[in-house]
């Protein structure tokens, strides 16, 4: 069983992340060929990638879903996920860094550090998470190795070590020269690649590369003591030393290896593979992974396939065949199929009917999964995103994920009475598969709320419903809640007196409105004795004064924010009845409320804006200009926090105008503060 405990050291968990259209999804199938997992390149732009298996990403030639995937290369077993590169997907990067060990960073070789790419680098920072770079799409006009280098240092804050230097540019890109292999590998057209014929280093780039590998021993020295002794000494540095020190330098975050290429065209993607092999950390190299135990403290399991058994879940997909599939890294011991597992979270037994290994959409059943592995079980009932798993008679459970709260919204009905049932059902299970999307109905409209990260991710789950579930629905955009409040004090009489039949009706009051502090809603005071109006009549003027609260006298909104008082009336022995005193309530309260200045009061929301210094001033003019009220700006590095109040009405479509004054590199939240007036508004909006 030792041996198995070995064999963690030949397992790699690792994922692919970038901006959108860096090329992730591309170099991911081009890993697939190369390591044998598919017998035909797949391409985004065909929409034939094995990994964008979705409809919507074959459409839209992006990743929208994380894809999980297995392969070989060398007796190497990677464990790999490609993940989404727009920023309405980031919680799918999220959950997926949370369970990984590794990753590899692409980048355009012409747009070099873009704003996802700082997104996606600050979660794995989060992670603390060993991290390798590819510069890819060598071969596009515009392309520069340097630059994109360079940007990886400024922008992110890392320290990028060049492993190879690109032989030819744009069009003219040819191969790489391995700094330290000291060789040129060139990859042939005619085998898509997958020979590579090793050269001379050319003598045009001998200089550059003579500078290019001193530079690399420098850096390696700062970080190790046999490099530096042997760098100082004048010595030799052998090929496996610096192997190793790079090894120790990647796992401890102090350097990120770069290597370059095009996968599109098939150039530089083994030497890749082989630097996910020789730099990345295996299960064994990472932390042992901590959690509480039932009385909140703090418990360590190790990677070991002998040892209690835990695992995080850290995705749940709605499918088709089996229900759903709980995505699971185990971290310790092993799952084995049928078993009864306990979830501490819930405190649930949940039974494993089926255990699944991923190739994208495609999946095979096997017995076990073990310690280090990443897999999907079915038949899970009460076991959410996030949530532990371990044996029976343990209690251990691992940190979790934080999901930001969903910040757009728009409004969703069914088409017909009989479709309600079929769309909430339908909402439901995206809400179990999706944390970062939310169902709520608006109390004053009663209209459901569907909110997401961004207009692409309410786009994305409304054409599945509409498409994938086939649910009839009419979509629109949710309407201001607005609501009205009075500023100064009025009384009315309101009398009813009417003659029906044989027997009367009589209902007579006077009352007095007025605000009160805000948020307080509404309060009924009564100051007549029961001379006046006998107790059996207050509960009908309290109702007559309520159903008139429903829609004020400006505009219809309800009416908030108020005390009533019951300060006279009168009543009728035979006649008067609750009827009767339930509508003069109602006039007296229209004729008060009209006298009492009446305003209208908007949501206000609490904003947070994180931007780069940069645009801080894009930032704060455009709030302003959104009648925001800024409270505060801090500074973090070289990102700046706003604060800021600002009305709900002004921030549709907030996020698409962010975006496109910040070049995407800005950020926001934003969620209910409280209801205050609109300036300058009496019956307007």
């Amino acid at each position: 069983m030792a041996a198995r405990r070995e064999d963690l050291a030949d397992v790699r968990n690792i994922g692919i992340m970038a901006h959108i259209d860096a090329g992730k999804t591309t170099t991911t199938e081009r890993i697939l060929y190369y390591t044998g997992k598919s017998y035909k390149i797949g391409e985004v732009h065909d929409g034939t990638a094995v990994m964008d298996w979705m409809e919507q990403e074959q459409e839209r030639g992006i990743t929208i879903t994380s894809a999980a995937t297995t392969c070989f290369w060398k007796n190497t077993k990677i464990n790999l996920i490609d993940t989404p590169g727009h920023v309405d997907f980031t919680i799918e990067v999220e959950r997926c860094l949370r369970v990984l060990d590794g990753v590899v960073a692409v980048f355009c070789a012409v747009g070099g550090v873009e704003p996802q790419s700082e997104t996606v680098w600050r979660q794995a920072d989060k992670y603390s998470i060993p991290r390798i770079a590819f510069i890819n799409k060598m071969d596009r006009t515009g392309a520069d190795f340097q630059r994109s280098v360079g940007m990886i240092a400024t922008r992110l804050g890392a320290n990028p070590l060049p492993l190879q230097i690109p032989v030819g540019n744009e069009a003219e890109f040819e191969g790489v020269i391995d700094l330290i292999e000291e060789k040129m590998l060139v990859f042939t057209e005619q085998s898509l690649g997958q020979d590579i014929i090793e050269t001379d280093i050319p003598a045009p780039y001998i200089e550059t590369f003579a500078a290019a590998r001193m530079a690399l021993i420098e850096k390696l020295a700062d970080f190790d003591e046999g490099v530096m002794e042997n760098y100082l000494n004048d010595t030799q540095v052998s090929k496996a030393e610096i192997y190793s020190a790079l090894r120790r330098a990647t796992l401890a975050l102090n350097i990120v290896p770069v290597l370059c290429g095009s996968a599109f065209k098939n150039k530089g993607v083994q030497p890749l593979l082989d630097s996910v092999v020789r730099y990345l950390p295996s299960p064994l190299d990472v932390p042992d992974i901590e959690g509480t135990d039932s009385d909140g403290l703090p418990v360590r399991r190790a990677a070991d396939p002998d040892g209690k058994f835990c695992g995080l879940v850290f995705k749940l997909m709605s499918d088709a065949f089996v229900e759903n599939l709980a995505f699971i890294r185990i971290y310790s011991g092993k799952l084995m199929l049928g078993t009864r597992v306990f979830n501490p979270v819930k405190g649930k037994l949940e039974k494993v009917a089926k255990i699944l290994k991923l190739h994208a959409n495609k999946r095979e059943e096997v017995g076990e999964l073990l310690a280090g592995d990443i897999g999907a079980i079915a038949g899970l009932k009460f076991t959410t995103t996030g949530d532990t798993l371990c044996e029976k008679d343990d209690f251990i459970i691992l940190e979790s994920m934080d999901f930001p709260d969903p910040v757009i919204g728009i409004a969703i009905e069914p088409k017909s009475k009989a479709e309600e049932k079929k769309l909430a059902d339908t909402l439901q299970k995206i809400a179990v598969e999706d944390p970062s999307f939310s169902i709520s109905v608006n109390g004053d409209t009663g209209q459901t709320i569907i909110s997401g990260m961004g207009e692409l991710h309410l786009e994305i789950i409304v054409h599945r419903l509409l498409n994938e579930f086939k649910v009839s629905a009419n979509v629109g955009k949710p309407q201001v809640a607005y609501k009205e409040t009075l500023t100064t004090v009025g009384r009315a009489e309101g009398k009813f007196d009417q003659l029906t039949g044989a027997k009367g009706q009589y209902g007579h009051v006077i009352l007095e409105a007025e605000a009160i502090a805000r948020g307080e809603g509404f309060r009924f005071v009564n100051r007549v004795d029961k001379e006046q109006i006998p107790e059996m009549f207050l509960a009908a003027v309290k109702r007559g004064i309520e159903d008139s609260l429903d829609a004020g006298p400006l505009l219809g909104y309800p009416l908030t924010d108020i005390q009533v008082t019951l300060i006279g009336g009168s009543y009728h022995e035979d006649d008067s009845t609750e009827m009767a005193f339930g509508i003069a309530a109602s006039m007296a309260m229209r004729r008060a409320t009209l006298e009492a200045e009446p305003v209208l009061l908007e949501p206000l929301m609490n904003l947070e804006v994180v931007t780069p210094d940069d645009y801080l001033g894009a930032v704060v003019s455009d709030l302003n200009s959104k009648r925001a009220k800024i409270v505060g700006v801090d500074t973090v590095g070289h990102l700046q926090t706003v604060k800021a109040h600002v009305p709900l009405s002004e921030m549709f479509g907030y996020s698409t105008s962010l975006r496109s004054e910040t070049q995407g590199r800005a950020s926001f939240t934003m969620q209910y503060l409280e209801y205050d007036v609109i300036p300058d508004v009496k019956g307007k909006i």
